[in-house]
């Protein structure tokens, strides 16, 4: 067998170029390999399950495009397919003068981007969400809504499959044997073209085929405190002024689909790239490859690294994420934050000449191999329209 497009992991972008290429060209063999037993084991299931609005990015990034169109493309597809979404919009709070011109900021790309966004007063707050405060004014963003990750990406499995997609799970890459041709543990597969979304190991995978040599991935450990009651009250999510300079958005507080609140996340460097809990999936040659680039940014401070991971290594401890999270609202029920969530690991791209995080999607490919280098947040948000790129552009 020889499939037309064979597909290099099973997660939320793997499952939308799968989708895209089937409704493009409906003859096609197309087939999505997925290492573990399920799809949507890592980011794709592991993620906050917020649907962004797409106000954080440049005009020129394709992140503000595909995350303003990724919005409104999962709302459509939940709704069609009856899947739960928490309409609960976003407030972006400032907490001095400064953060007030962070907020502007924001506010200008919004516009520039084509988001819905309004100010919101501290006495319109006090009304609409009377237990979040501000400095002057706030930031709402009505599209902003949360859903169940792991609910949507078995979805989308169930539709590709509907559309005649083959998906083997328990089949993970080995390596690249002829121009045409890969090894997997469940043995040789050959192809007319491969398209690689392995998330965690795209850049290990691309460097087969001659592409990402500039990139290696770093990985960031996100965890969140949870309240699963909502004893705390809130009914929208809050967010802080981020830092522009890196691709994190800072401590905040998530309205989650199952009525449940949290706050974080996290990014905390992590040792290997799987490195979920403790030991498990130990690599100890992942390990040395990527404490010799975090040994790197931590010397040289690159994009405030070194602050970056004393800060976030702080988070561990229940009272520091808590104090983050207070600055933003007005005394709540804390109590419900009693147990930490599932980790989830970010596959963050690094530039290895310029030592800088990559914050846009980053795509390279040939007549042969296409793949994704770099699919970070919000890329569950945008995975609808970016994997029709990927489709339109390289396939």
């Amino acid at each position: 067998m020889i499939y037309d497009y064979l597909i290099i992991g099973g997660g939320i972008i793997g499952l939308n170029i799968a989708r895209a290429l089937k409704l493009q060209c409906v003859d096609a063999r197309v087939k999505v390999i997925e290492k573990e037993p399920e799809v949507g084991m890592h980011s794709s299931g592991r993620n906050s399950g917020v649907l962004h609005a797409g106000f954080y990015y440049s005009a020129d990034s394709l992140k503000a495009k595909f995350t303003r169109d990724g919005n409104a493309s999962m709302h459509k597809f939940c709704k069609e397919r009856n899947l739960r979404i928490n309409e609960c919009a976003k407030v972006v709070v400032a907490q001095n003068d400064k953060e007030v011109e962070g907020l502007e900021e924001l506010k200008r790309r919004g516009e520039t981007n084509g988001v819905e966004l309004t100010w919101i007063s501290q006495e319109e707050l006090n009304k609409k969400f009377p237990l979040i405060k501000t400095h002057q004014k706030a930031i709402f963003s009505p599209t902003t809504a949360t859903i169940d990750p792991k609910e949507v990406t078995m979805e989308f499995k169930k539709y590709v499959q509907e559309l005649g997609v083959e998906i083997s799970t328990n089949t993970s890459y080995e390596k690249r044997t002829y121009e045409h041709e890969i090894q997997t543990n469940q043995g040789v597969m050959r192809f007319k073209k491969l398209i690689n979304c392995a998330g965690l190991y795209a850049d290990k995978i691309a460097k087969d085929f001659g592409f990402g040599h500039r990139y290696t991935i770093i990985p960031f450990k996100g965890i969140y405190l949870k309240d699963k009651h909502n004893l705390c009250g809130l009914t929208t999510n809050v967010y802080p002024v981020p830092n522009l300079a890196n691709p994190f958005l800072g401590v905040h507080y998530t309205y989650a689909v199952e009525d449940d609140s949290k706050i974080g996340p996290t990014a905390i460097p992590a040792f290997w790239r799987e490195n979920y809990r403790g030991f498990d999936n130990f690599s100890l040659s992942e390990m040395t490859e990527i404490l010799y680039y975090e040994a790197k940014l931590f010397l040289t401070n690159a994009f405030g690294f070194r602050n970056l991971a004393i800060s976030e290594v702080k988070k561990y401890s229940k009272s520091y994420i808590l104090n983050l999270a207070k600055g933003l609202t007005k005394p709540l029920n804390m109590s419900g934050f009693d147990s930490w969530s599932t980790p989830g690991i970010r596959a963050q791209l690094l530039d290895t000449k310029t030592l800088e995080l990559v914050q846009d999607f980053v795509v390279e490919g040939d007549e042969v191999s296409v793949h994704v280098l770099n699919a970070v947040s919000p890329a569950f948000t945008s995975s609808i329209p970016f994997s029709q790129w990927v489709v339109d552009k390289y396939l």
